[in-house]
């Protein structure tokens, strides 16, 4: 059975993902079956006439949080869906207050054979008692987006460029910077007006 690599992400604002799964080699990936990418919008599971989504945090405070309902029913309802399917689910929050994400959580999560969850934030945050719906939470780094959505978008590229058959040469995979050794890349030289330097042309 062909081992596919599947993603979920669970977003306020899927129309932000259409040229991105669709260009480059992502969209190629998709196309040969290597990867699967469904976008779950998460105002479907919003409350009342209006859907509602998000709240003033008690207590008040600035800004507005997602309420934990809509996200908590998208969560248990995109496992239900996978599960119901006999195949599991790792819940990713992507939130500053996460783990940082490195290129050895990328390596760790690409031979995962679950599918992964990603949830998206957006506003002020995320009601505190949606983290006990998921499994880890992961941040992009010491920065903070106006959502989750590009965040999303750099885990995706970088666990599937680590999948066999997605880049045009497995090499530049296991050969990139950040990889198991420690040693940064070597250098690329192509432009065709000026020469690379001589110790590159000596053969000693």
């Amino acid at each position: 059975m062909k081992n596919i690599l599947t993603f979920d992400i669970i977003t306020l604002f899927p129309d932000l993902f259409y040229s991105f799964l669709n260009e480059s080699l992502i969209g190629k990936g998709i196309l040969k079956g290597e990867l699967e990418i469904k976008l779950t919008d998460l105002r479907e599971f919003g409350i009342g006439k209006y859907r509602q989504i998000d709240d003033e945090p008690y207590g008040g405070g600035p800004g507005m949080l997602f309420r934990p309902e809509p996200v908590v029913r998208a969560i248990e309802t995109r496992k239900f869906f996978y599960e119901s399917q006999g195949q599991q689910v790792h819940s990713i929050l992507l939130t500053p207050q996460g783990k940082p994400f490195k290129q050895k959580k990328a390596e760790i999560l690409s031979t995962c054979d679950k599918c992964l969850l990603l949830v998206c934030g957006r506003y002020e945050g995320f009601d505190e008692r949606i983290r006990e719906y998921v499994d880890e939470e992961i941040s992009g780094g010491d920065f903070i987006c106006l959502g989750g959505e590009v965040i999303a978008m750099v885990l995706i590229e970088a666990i599937s460029r680590l999948k066999e058959n997605i880049l045009g040469n497995q090499d530049s995979a296991e050969q990139e910077t950040f990889t198991e050794n420690g040693l940064l890349e070597e250098i690329h030289l192509i432009f065709s007006n000026h020469p690379p330097p001589n110790i590159l042309l000596c053969s000693d």
